[in-house]
Parts: structure tokens; sequence; C-alpha cells
């Protein structure tokens, strides 16, 4: 193991996030801090005790966009009720309050990856494609991989690491590099994905 491997192994997710990115970008961590936030799931938070969650974040994030583009190598339950309770109350708010109120996306679309592109198969396969087709999502199926999710909502980059327990840390920015990396980026898988039907 070199000591990078060490020194990564234990970084905080937060800190291999911002490190990753930097070097997606070709710029030290450093040079984009002031241009990003970041928050990172609290290990061992006790259950009704308020800790920062990416996942809300992120639902936070795309109820707020009006276009999101998106590649994703795992969704699971807690992220998808967040996304659902996310879309569900920009949906029912029925033009009360100001311009910086959650509305649902005109235009998702979503590449699928890894263990998230299983979850459009097998048995319960058709019951999630109806659910994201019912909430307009235009969804696509990759057969890679991807190391992070990936989103572009509106002209804000965000960035997840993914763990076993889901979304370990989110990476938000408006810098100019990191959003042409994430476009490009999810470009590049839906270049390569093929559309997934409802049926």
């Amino acid at each position: 193991m070199s000591d990078d491997d060490a020194e990564a192994s234990s970084a905080s997710p937060a800190a291999v996030l911002r490190s990753l990115v930097a070097k997606a970008v070709g710029s030290e961590p450093a040079a984009l801090d002031e241009q990003m936030e970041v928050v990172e799931r609290e290990p061992g938070a006790a259950d009704g005790e308020q800790t920062a969650d990416p996942a809300e974040r992120l639902a936070e994030l795309v109820g707020a966009a009006d276009s999101v583009v998106a590649v994703v190598p795992r969704f699971d339950a807690d992220l998808a009720r967040r996304l659902n309770a996310s879309l569900s109350s920009a949906e029912s708010d029925d033009g009360a309050g100001d311009a910086s109120d959650a509305t649902v996306p005109n235009n998702v679309r979503a590449v699928f990856t890894d263990a998230a592109s299983d979850r459009l198969g097998g048995a319960t396969g058709p019951v999630v494609r109806r659910a994201l087709a019912e909430r307009g999502v235009d969804a696509y199926r990759h057969d890679g991989e991807s190391p992070v999710a990936v989103v572009l909502a509106d002209d804000r980059a965000a960035v997840g690491l993914v763990d076993g327990d889901g979304l370990s840390a989110l990476l938000w920015t408006d810098a100019p590099a990191v959003r042409e990396w994430a476009a490009a980026t999810c470009r590049r898988y839906l270049n390569a994905a093929e559309p997934v039907t409802e049926g």
C-alpha cells in the first residue's frame, strides 16, 4: 500500500470527495475549497439527532432545479424516499411562496450504473421503472461503473461519494471547472447508455 493509499483510507469521506473532484478538474483541493460546500454523513449519530445529511441535501438541490441530469451508481430506499418527498412537496406547492421555493424539474435524465442499474431489472424492475416514469424521469441504463454519483442541477454540480450504506458525502458547487466536468461526465454516460422503457 502506498502512502497515498494509506492516507486516503484514513481520510474522511468529505476529504476523499474534495480530493477526487479536484483531481478530476486538474486543480488542488485548496484552490476549490472556497467554491465548494460539502456535507458528510455522521457515523454513529443517534436516531432523531440533527446531523448533516448528504441524501437530504441532494434532494433539496434536485427539488430546487428546473433541469437535472445525473449518473447514479447506487439508489437506495432512503434516497428514493427523500427525492420523492422533495418532488412531491414541490408538486403540491400551488404557486404560493417566493421564487426560491422548490419546483418539479421540467427535465430529469438519470443514467443508472452499477447496483442502481440492477434495480431497473429483476422482480422490482417494473415498479421502479413505472415510479420513475410517473415522476417524469427519463431513465437510462449503463452497463459500466461509476465511482461517484454526478448530478448537474441547473447550473450547480453535485458529486456524491457512495458506500454500502448509501450517500456518505455530497459536494456541491457553482465553480465553472466542476460544472464543466460534471456536464461532460453526464454526457459521456448518457451517450453510452440505453433508454429504459416503463414496461
